[in-house]
C-alpha cells in the first residue's frame, strides 16, 4: 500500500487503466481514484483478479469493463471520453512467452496496436504504457541506460520492444504523445504469488510462510533492480501530467537505482517474516538449474527519469520490503 504522504500528482481526470485487476493496474486505480479522478478499468482476467478491484466496485467515479484487448471494438469503448491511458494490460513472464511465443506475441503486440489506434481515434491526450527491462536483453553494460540496449532473450522481450517501436510511431505519424515505463522488477500488493509463472517476490513469500523452501534458479548470486510498487504509480502519475516536451515519444527506465542478488532477497525475507514466525529462521533455500533467457544482473540508470520526469523514488527495497511483507503476511495467513 502507499503511504498516505505519496503526493499526489495526477487529480481530477478521465483515465483509462487497461489491465486495471492486475498488480500493478490495481495499486495504480486505488491512488487514482483516491484523487478524484474517473477511472476505467479494462481487463479480461485472464491473469488479473476480481478481488484486486472489489472495493472500487460501486464507487462513482469507477467503471469496470470487462474485455480483451486483442478485440479492437473493446479498445475503441474503453477509450471512449478518456484523457489518459495508463496501459499495463500485457501477458507478462519470460518463460511464459518461451513456452508460448503465439499467445505472448497477440497479447502484447496486436492488443498493444488496439491500443494504440483506438486511443489515436478517440484523440486520447496521453497514452502511458508498460515497457520492461527485458528490452534490454544481452547487454552487459551496468547501470542500464535508455539509449543503449541489446539483443533479446525471449519473445516477451521482443514484444515489449515492438511496442516501443508502434508507439514511437504512432507518436510521429499521429501525434499521439505516448510515454514509455521501463520497469525494472516490481514488487508489493496485489502481486499474485501462485501459478507457473508468478514472480519470485511473492512467490518465496508463500512458499516461506507455507514452511516450504524457496526455489532459486542458478547460484543466487543474479542481481536484480527490485522497484516497490509506490515507486512505479509515482512514475505513471508523472508521465501522465508532464509538460516537458523532451519527455513525448522516448522512454524512461523506472527503478529505485539499486541492485540485490536473489541470495540477499532471500535472506532479508526470511530475516523479516521470521519476526512473524519465528521458524522461518530456520528455512534454507534450494538451488536449481538457471532458466533459459533470464539475464545475469540488471541495474538501472533512472537519472534520464529524475532530469525529464522530475521522477523521485522514495522507497529502497528495504522500506518496501517492510510494508509488502506486512500485507502479505496478512493476506496469506
Amino acid at each position: 500500500m502507499q503511504n498516505k504522504a505519496d503526493k499526489a500528482i495526477l487529480t481530477n481526470s478521465k483515465v483509462l487503466v487497461t489491465g486495471g485487476a492486475g498488480f500493478i493496474g490495481s495499486n495504480l486505480i486505488e491512488k487514482l481514484i483516491s484523487q478524484d479522478n474517473h477511472v476505467k478499468c479494462l481487463d479480461d482476467f485472464s491473469t488479473g483478479k476480481m478481488r484486486n478491484i472489489e472495493q472500487f466496485l460501486g464507487h462513482p467515479n469507477f467503471a469496470l469493463i470487462e474485455g480483451d484487448i486483442r478485440n479492437l471494438d473493446t479498445c475503441m469503448f474503453a477509450c471512449k471520453d478518456v484523457d489518459i491511458v495508463l496501459h499495463q494490460a500485457a501477458l507478462g513472464s519470460v518463460p511464459r512467452s518461451i513456452k508460448d511465443p503465439v499467445t505472448t506475441n497477440q497479447v502484447n503486440i496486436d492488443g498493444f496496436l488496439n491500443m494504440l489506434v483506438a486511443s489515436r481515434d478517440n484523440n486520447v491526450k496521453r497514452f502511458v504504457y508498460a515497457a520492461s527491462s527485458s528490452t534490454y536483453g544481452d547487454s552487459a553494460e551496468l547501470p542500464k541506460v535508455e539509449e543503449k540496449i541489446g539483443n533479446p532473450l525471449s519473445p516477451y522481450a521482443i514484444t515489449k520492444y515492438v511496442n516501443e517501436l508502434y508507439a514511437k510511431v504512432f507518436g510521429n505519424l499521429y501525434g499521439l504523445e505516448t510515454i514509455g515505463l521501463r520497469y525494472f522488477n516490481v514488487f508489493g500488493k496485489n502481486q499474485n504469488p501462485d501459478g507457473a509463472y508468478a514472480a519470485v517476490f511473492p512467490k518465496f513469500i508463500k512458499a516461506l510462510i507455507n514452511h516450504e523452501a524457496p526455489l532459486i534458479h542458478g547460484d543466487g548470486t543474479q542481481s536484480r533492480d527490485f522497484t516497490y510498487i509506490a515507486n512505479v504509480v509515482q512514475a505513471n502519475e508523472l508521465a501522465a501530467t508532464t509538460t516537458n516536451k523532451d519527455a513525448i515519444n522516448t522512454v524512461f527506465n523506472i527503478a529505485y537505482g539499486e541492485n540485490n542478488s536473489l541470495n540477499d532477497l532471500t535472506e532479508r525475507l526470511i530475516s523479516r517474516l521470521s519476526v512473524y514466525d519465528p521458524e522461518i529462521a530456520n528455512i534454507k533455500p534450494v538451488y536449481g538449474p538457471e532458466r533459459t533467457g533470464d539475464i545475469k544482473d540488471s541495474l538501472a540508470s533512472v537519472e534520464k527519469a529524475m532530469r525529464i520526469l522530475e521522477y523521485n523514488p522514495k522507497y529502497d527495497v528495504h522500506k518496501g520490503l517492510e510494508i509488502a511483507i506486512e500485507w502479505y503476511y496478512n493476506d496469506l495467513k
